[in-house]
């Protein structure tokens, strides 16, 4: 009804008011990687370097002069 009028509240009449609040939504965890893309690329080429080098450089053959 558009004129009606609320009664007061009076806490000590007894009278309980409860509004109806939006509650939290729990999702499910999201798994995100422990490494990024972009560091396990970094990874994989120094890897590849370190064996490019071992392989170029035989063990115990002296370093080449500076």
């Amino acid at each position: 009804r558009p004129g009606a009028h609320a009664r007061p509240f009076s806490p000590l009449a007894g009278q309980l008011s409860v509004e109806d609040t939006a509650a939290m939504v729990l999702c499910k965890p999201k798994v995100l990687p422990l490494k990024s893309v972009s560091l396990e690329k970094l990874e994989k080429l120094q890897r590849a370097a370190l064996e490019a080098e071992a392989a170029r450089a035989p063990e115990g053959a002296p370093p080449p002069p500076s």
